[in-house]
């Protein structure tokens, strides 16, 4: 006997397709009763194991289909998380970057301004000196001017004039 639903109905067919026409009608013929039966009963008998069979596949199936869901979710939930931490970890050396570019910028700005302060007070201290230098000479000429008076009017004589040998200069030294 056959063992398959597929072969009986085959069977079947192949039972009806050469089956005798009856006299007079195309579309009507003569097939043995029994065997017809013994074929449904076949089919009918195997048809819940089948049934069974196909149910547990398609349950199979769906479980299947249900878990690679929940794998293909998990892997799109750790590559979120992956391109999260990421986006936060370029952000931050970002972040960073452009404070580490900021602090640059503000010593290099202060810097300048620092320079610009110790030429403007180097300036001015030697401006101060130079003046103190200058003034200290005039009163040294002056001095001497002075001197030269009371010499020559100490000894009754006109002021002498400097011997040439004798050069009082400032040197811009203290």
């Amino acid at each position: 006997m056959a063992s398959g639903i597929t072969e009986l109905l085959d069977m079947l067919y192949e039972m009806i397709d050469e089956a005798r026409n009856m006299p007079l009608s195309s579309d009507k013929c003569i097939i043995e009763r029994d065997k017809a039966l013994d074929y449904l009963e076949d089919i009918k008998a195997q048809l819940p194991m089948e049934l069974s069979e196909a149910k547990k596949l398609l349950a199979s199936r769906a479980e299947y289909l249900e878990k690679t869901k929940r794998e293909g979710e998990l892997i799109r939930q750790q590559a979120e998380a992956e391109a999260k931490r990421i986006l936060a970890s370029d952000e931050l050396t970002a972040r960073a970057r452009q404070m580490g570019n900021e602090m640059m910028r503000q010593a290099e700005e202060r810097s300048r301004e620092l320079r610009l302060a110790a030429n403007e007070y180097c300036e001015d201290a030697l401006r101060r000196t130079e003046e103190a230098v200058a003034e200290a000479y005039d009163e040294i000429k002056q001095s001497r001017a002075r001197f030269r008076s009371a010499a020559a009017a100490a000894s009754g004589s006109t002021p002498a004039t400097p011997h040439p040998d004798i050069h009082i200069e400032a040197d811009g030294e203290d």
